[in-house]
């Protein structure tokens, strides 16, 4: 074997072990989401929210490996849509490592909808929900931006859009999935009063939330990182913007609680930084450490505006998912253009940049308030009010996250109203 034939193969080698170590890390994400939604929600769903977030990644991979793969990264000659790579079973290893590597992506868009219809979701219906972001509105948007890994490209990438690691791609496309599952399903039962006023509903376990908070901000780190696809230098930079947007992130929203002197709540702190981390995904690599800091101080910002944008509105979004991913998510792809390296401030750029955006929510929107609106009338999306007054721990699996102190809580509850299960 030649020297250069052994470095090739230790390139590649590396490239494996770096594409799948990230690969890893954006898989403990899904335990950041199940601390982070578990804490912002009440003890007596906190089984419900550990169970869609273990086992919608589980049904969403088989849905990604049989057809959503292929319809990302197959042969894709029209720009919209890979024809190949189903069921992907005969190909290069490098393949399958990029095959597992989508596929915690996809998940991930998955699991941002959870939040956002947190403690008052059927279980079953839920489930259908992920095999559709997965197997369909995630991998088709994600064709018109990243395909394919075989020939042809997008027709957003065609444009010259940039999204590096998926702020619109898997946030954006992620958030208005939730958007439209928290309209369909109406707000909690309690939540705002007759005349539109706010009720709050505390979350049961705001250490659980700051843990949750922790480890997605150590998963991104591969989410971002291993979006290089290879072991190389540039994960250096891509790693410190990622990490300056996420500490810029809280202080906006620090400092947006302060100006409008609110409490400097913990849950926006969090999300804050969450959603620095969503905001500087599409730019990480394509973005000076500066703008890096701009593009997460103007997240956090947003974070905290969004929130009660969404309550003006009553549209109840229990872990702020709609805010943190997709508004966030919208921002930072425009950012990624507005502060690009070599061509900063271009209109041109912007526009496409805003295209992208704009073709993400008319994609995504639209199919999932579809989606689960068929949910809804077929096999039913909400639970009864009975239900949701004892907890989704009881009545959808029958346990109980704190069996100690709900014994009392479970058995409580008045009959449900005329109406069936999707009483808004």
């Amino acid at each position: 074997m030649s020297e250069v034939q052994n470095v090739v193969e230790l390139k590649l080698a590396m490239d494996t072990v770096w594409l799948t170590a990230a690969a890893a890390l954006v898989f403990f994400m899904q335990a950041g989401f199940a601390l982070l939604e578990s804490g912002m929600s009440r003890a007596k769903n906190s089984v419900n929210v550990i169970m869609k977030n273990y086992t919608d990644m589980c049904f969403g991979s088989i849905a990604f490996w049989f057809l959503g793969y292929g319809l990302m990264f197959g042969t894709n000659h029209t720009g919209w849509l890979g024809m190949d790579s189903f069921m992907l079973t005969d190909a290069e290893p490098m393949d399958f490592s990029l095959l597992f590597f989508q596929t915690m992506f996809a998940a991930t868009a998955a699991t941002i909808v959870s939040g956002a219809m947190a403690e008052r979701t059927r279980y079953p219906a839920y489930i259908v929900a992920s095999i559709v972001v997965m197997g369909l509105i995630y991998p088709v948007y994600g064709s018109w931006v990243w395909g394919s890994a075989v020939s042809g490209e997008g027709w957003l990438a065609a444009l010259g859009f940039i999204d590096f690691a998926g702020s619109t791609v898997v946030h954006s496309i992620g958030g208005w999935c939730a958007l439209a599952g928290a309209i369909v399903l109406g707000p909690r039962l309690g939540r705002y009063g007759p005349g539109g006023e706010l009720r709050k509903i505390a979350g049961h376990s705001l250490p659980l939330l700051a843990l949750g908070g922790f480890i997605l901000w150590l998963g991104w780190f591969g989410f971002n990182g291993g979006s290089t696809l290879e072991a190389d230098a540039s994960i250096g930079p891509i790693v410190l913007n990622t990490h300056l947007a996420a500490a810029a992130g809280v202080v906006g929203a620090i400092l947006t609680m302060m100006v409008f002197r609110q409490p400097l709540l913990v849950t926006h702190t969090v999300n804050g930084s969450i959603g620095g981390l969503v905001a500087i995904t599409a730019g990480c690599a394509t973005m000076e450490p500066a703008f890096a800091l701009a593009t997460g101080l103007i997240a956090g910002v947003i974070v905290v505006g969004g929130t009660g944008f969404l309550n003006f509105i009553r549209v109840d979004d229990v872990v702020g998912a709609v805010p943190v991913h997709g508004f966030c998510g919208v921002w930072g792809t425009l950012a990624a253009g507005i502060f690009y390296v070599s061509n900063p401030f271009s209109s041109t750029i912007v526009m496409v940049q805003f295209l992208g955006v704009m073709a993400a929510f008319l994609w995504a929107f639209p199919l999932a308030l579809l989606t689960f609106w068929l949910i809804s009338r077929t096999i039913g999306l909400r639970s009864d009010s009975v239900a949701e007054q004892r907890g989704l721990d009881f009545s959808e699996h029958y346990e109980s996250g704190y069996p100690d102190f709900h014994t009392i809580q479970m058995h409580a509850g008045t009959e449900a109203p005329r109406g069936g299960r999707d009483r808004a």
